[in-house]
């Protein structure tokens, strides 16, 4: 027996070992590599690393979609605390604190991507760093090394600094709306300021759940298309009351924000620029006490409403462009079936919805519309 020979699976478990040591930098098993070699095993190792810290990323990011996008869902349940039928200061109050943990799970989230981004930039660096030596390494001491022309990795926000600073500002605002409702506040004035403070955060967060890129791409495109069309009739509503006098485009702009504002002052409601169910309420009355056309569109977008609600089946009630406590539950019933938060109001989420129910009730309707083939035979003619 040749007691020389090294059994092979012995040989493997110091390569392994050694591979471990490259990527700590230790080097008592790189003695006897070449440089050449040394610098491969780093660069794999760099590799191995890169493709590690792109993983943390990608769970970040999705731990992060799934905190932002609960505590949105909070925010939105606890927006409509007018709609409340006997709401307290307490209430109020209580509500803001119920919205702690999930606000503080979307900031952690957001910072944990933050941190793995980072950390990622670092590995990618190294990796640039390692290839560069291995290429001076096979050039050998009198070559001239190509080294690969790449520029320094950079780290990209992960959502534009807008809407992160956005972010910040309707925290800290819905923060002293917050703070300022006491005992002796009185409930109208509590429920006004926690409302229109928490939807403006609500629209912040919603902005930067999509740019943070939370959504795929048939999500972004709907989110689109019902914002759009959302926004479009709302700027012909406060063009029709007077207060916007820009391009009716369906892109909100700061004309749009400052319409919306003037709409607040005049109507004495807290200035967000974000539509809220105070404010829509005004909007709606001072639609109606125009007259003609005005209150004829403000009719037609309710009558719409009924209408597409009658043909899915939710609605048995009349066409009337009428909006009762009757039609705010049809809504709900069509958004929990929809999963669409239940609000009972009409917003870009249910429209979507509404767009997505009525083409397949039309799909539906042209297939059944489809003549069904003939197990008749033929009769013979003559």
């Amino acid at each position: 027996m040749d007691r020389t020979r090294v059994p092979a699976y012995l040989v493997a478990a110091a390569g392994a070992a050694c591979a471990v040591a490259l990527t700590v930098g230790l080097t008592g098993c790189t003695e006897g590599m070449s440089s050449v070699d040394r610098a491969k095993a780093q660069v794999t190792a760099k590799e191995k690393a890169v493709a590690a810290a792109e993983a943390e990323l990608t769970e970040a990011s999705a731990e992060f979609c799934g905190a932002s996008k609960s505590y949105i869902a909070a925010l939105d349940r606890y927006g409509d605390v007018l709609a409340e039928t006997a709401p307290t200061v307490g209430d109020v109050r209580e509500a803001g604190a119920d919205l702690t943990e999930p606000r503080d799970d979307a900031f952690d989230g957001a910072e944990s991507a933050v941190e793995a981004q980072q950390e990622l930039v670092v590995a990618q660096q190294e990796l640039a760093d390692a290839r560069a030596a291995l290429a001076v390494a096979e050039a050998g001491p009198t070559g001239s090394p190509a080294v690969p022309s790449t520029a320094p990795p950079t780290a990209a926000p992960l959502a534009p600094t807008a809407s992160v600073d956005r972010v910040k500002q309707a925290d800290a605002e819905f923060a002293d709306a917050q703070a300022a409702v006491t005992e002796e506040t009185p409930l109208a004035e509590a429920s006004e300021q926690f409302n229109s403070a928490v939807v403006a955060l609500e629209m912040a967060w919603l902005n930067l759940f999509a740019d943070a890129g939370c959504l795929t791409d048939d999500q972004q495109v709907q989110a689109e298309a019902a914002v759009g069309a959302y926004t479009l009739a709302l700027q012909q509503d406060l063009a029709a009351t007077g207060y916007y006098a820009g391009t009716v485009d369906g892109v909100s702009g700061p004309m749009t924000v400052q319409a919306i504002e003037d709409l607040q002052k005049a109507n004495g409601l807290p200035v967000t620029g974000t539509v809220d169910k105070a404010t829509a309420a005004a909007l709606q009355a001072e639609l109606l006490a125009l007259g003609g056309a005005a209150a004829q569109d403000s009719l037609a977008s309710t009558a719409a409403v009924q209408q597409t609600l009658k043909l899915l089946g939710f609605w048995d009630g009349p066409v009337d462009g009428k909006w009762t406590d009757e039609l705010t539950e049809a809504v709900q019933a069509f958004q929990v079936e929809l999963g669409v938060d239940p609000t009972g109001a009409v917003d870009a989420a249910t429209i979507a919805a509404f767009e997505r129910a009525v083409a397949e009730h039309q799909a539906a309707d042209a297939a059944s519309l489809e003549p069904e083939p003939s197990t008749e035979p033929p009769s013979a003619e003559g």
